[in-house]
């Protein structure tokens, strides 16, 4: 099943750019997510359990370097990468 989800991450910090610009380049190196940009969140599409997966690991990974971050996630249950316009 294909899903699409869209992430948004507050870092409670003063330099929040750049773990944002981390995370989402991080998502971008799985060749099995199609990850877009836009100024606001973050969209990613792909297979639930690959979405699910890499989510899993790099929210984690966040958590570690920056436990006071806020991830805002919408899922839903459709691929809508050729519907969502950034």
């Amino acid at each position: 099943m294909r899903i699409s989800i869209d992430i948004s991450l507050y870092p409670l910090t003063e330099g929040y750019v750049e773990p944002i610009l981390a995370f989402i380049d991080q998502l971008e190196t799985n060749p099995k997510l199609v990850v877009k940009r836009n100024s606001l969140s973050t969209q990613v599409f792909g297979e639930y359990q690959d979405v699910m997966v890499m989510m899993t690991s790099e929210i984690e990974a966040v958590f570690e370097q920056l436990p006071h971050s806020v991830f805002v996630l919408k899922l839903i249950g459709t691929d809508r990468a050729d519907v969502v316009d950034v």
